[in-house]
Order: C-alpha cells, then sequence, then structure tokens
C-alpha cells in the first residue's frame, strides 16, 4: 500500500497530513494531468461532520482505489505508487483535491 501525505487539512478525515478513512478513492477516468483528479473521498470538517463520522487513527500506508486509468501507478484500479500525495490546501469539496502523484502513461 502506498505511503500517503495529505494537504487537505480542510477533510475530516485528516489527521496531521495522514488519514484516517483507511481507504480512499481517486476520481479522473479522463485524467491526462493532475488537477483533473480529486480525492473522491474527501469530507469537508464541519461541526455537523465531525460530530458524527467516527475518523479513528491516522494511517500512514493506505489503500487506494484509482480511477484514474491513465495514470502508470493505476494497476487494475489500485494504486501501486510507493508514495502518493494528495493536494488540496483549503479545499471544500472533492473536486478541490488532486492525486499529486498522479503521473501520466
Amino acid at each position: 500500500m502506498p505511503l500517503l501525505s495529505c494537504t487537505a487539512v480542510s477533510c475530516v478525515y485528516n489527521k496531521n497530513e495522514y488519514c484516517s478513512k483507511g481507504d480512499i478513492q481517486v476520481d479522473g477516468p479522463t485524467a491526462q494531468t493532475p488537477d483533473e483528479t480529486c480525492c473522491r473521498s474527501f469530507v469537508e470538517r464541519r461541526e455537523e461532520t465531525t460530530n458524527s463520522i467516527d475518523t479513528g487513527a491516522p494511517y500512514q500506508t493506505i489503500q487506494i482505489d484509482c480511477k484514474a486509468c491513465s495514470c502508470t501507478y493505476n494497476d487494475n484500479e489500485k494504486c501501486e505508487a510507493a508514495k502518493i500525495t494528495i493536494a488540496g490546501n483549503g479545499a471544500c469539496r472533492c473536486e478541490e483535491t488532486e492525486c499529486g502523484s498522479f503521473c501520466k502513461k
């Protein structure tokens, strides 16, 4: 599983730039560049979501389902990169995040 670093600190699952969700989905079936991808698992941190979602402990490595079919690290819709960065500093919705490790085949 890839080592994950996440700058989407406004996500309810983000804890010290790690993800506490356990698995995430990267979207972007027609992506040709990183900004055409996103973390579909992103949930904006708000008072009502913070209180209703048990986020658990942060993970350094994480299972990543990847819909970015043209990424070199995509193997049967699983990310096989050694490490991955999800960018999204200041994001309010998943479309404002991206897979910073996307590399076109």
